[in-house]
C-alpha cells in the first residue's frame, strides 16, 4: 500500500511539473504574440495609410508560398492550441491546489503573495472574456459601434476608441493583462529554473514588471490617444 501511494505521488508530482511547463511554454508564446501585436497597434500613430498597409501586409505575408491569410491562420492555430493548453493546465492545477488542502483556513493570510498572484485566476477569466469581445469587435464581426461594420482597420479603431465606454473596458482589460503578465512572467521563469538564486529572483521580478508595464502601457497608448483626439480620422 505504501509503495502504491509513493508511486502515485511520484506520478502526480511529474504530472504537476508537466502542467506547469505547459503553462510556462504557452505563456511565453502569448508574451511573444502580445509584443508583436502591440508593435502593430502602435502603427496607428503613423497614420491611416501606414496602419492599413501594415494590416494588409499581415494578410499577404508569405505569398506566393502561402495562400492569402495563410500565415495569419498558422498563427491563429498556434494561439488557439496554446490557449487551450494554458487554460487546461491552469484549471487542473487550481483543482489540485484546492484538493491538497484538507480544510479551509479560518483566516487566509496573503502576506507572502502579491496582488497579481492572487488575481491570476480571475484575471485569466477576465482576459478570456475580453479576447472573445476583442475578436468580435476587430476580427470576426468587425463591429463598429459608431455605425455598422467596416473593412477599414484604421477607421474601425478610431470609431471604437472614440466611444468612451469601450475605451474604459479596454483599459480595464489592460490592467488585468498587466497583472497577469507580471506574475505569469515570474512563474514561467521559476518553472524553467531561472530563479535559483536571490539575484536571479530579483531579475525575474524585474522582468515581470518590465513585461507588464511595456505591454499594458503600449496597448493603452492608442485608445487613450484616440479618446483625447491625438489620433483622428
Amino acid at each position: 500500500m505504501a509503495t502504491t501511494t509513493l508511486v502515485k505521488g511520484a506520478r502526480g508530482s511529474r504530472s504537476t511539473v508537466a502542467l506547469k511547463l505547459l503553462m510556462a511554454g504557452s505563456g511565453l508564446i502569448f508574451i511573444g504574440f502580445v509584443l508583436m501585436h502591440m508593435y502593430g497597434n502602435l502603427k496607428m500613430f503613423a497614420g491611416h495609410d501606414a496602419f492599413n498597409t501594415y494590416a494588409e501586409h499581415l494578410r499577404t505575408f508569405g505569398e506566393p508560398m502561402l495562400p492569402r491569410t495563410g500565415l495569419l491562420w498558422v498563427l491563429r492555430i498556434v494561439l488557439i492550441v496554446s490557449l487551450l493548453l494554458h487554460a487546461y493546465s491552469a484549471f487542473i492545477l487550481w483543482g489540485r491546489a484546492n484538493g491538497a488542502r484538507s480544510q479551509r483556513y479560518a483566516v487566509k493570510k496573503n502576506l507572502a503573495s502579491s496582488l497579481s498572484s492572487r488575481m491570476m485566476r480571475w484575471g485569466g477569466v477576465t482576459l478570456l472574456l475580453f479576447i472573445i469581445w476583442h475578436l468580435l469587435n476587430f476580427t470576426i464581426g468587425k463591429i463598429n459601434v459608431a455605425g455598422g461594420a467596416t473593412n477599414d482597420p484604421y477607421n474601425l479603431v478610431v470609431d471604437s476608441f472614440g466611444t468612451w465606454w469601450l475605451t474604459i473596458i479596454y483599459l480595464v482589460a489592460m490592467v488585468a493583462l498587466g497583472m497577469h503578465l507580471h506574475h505569469g512572467t515570474w512563474s514561467a521563469m521559476q518553472t524553467l529554473g531561472f530563479t535559483g538564486t536571490e539575484a536571479a529572483r530579483r531579475r525575474a521580478k524585474t522582468a515581470g514588471w518590465l513585461v507588464a508595464l511595456v505591454v499594458a502601457g503600449g496597448f493603452s497608448l492608442v485608445p487613450l490617444a484616440v479618446l483625447f483626439s491625438l489620433i483622428t480620422k
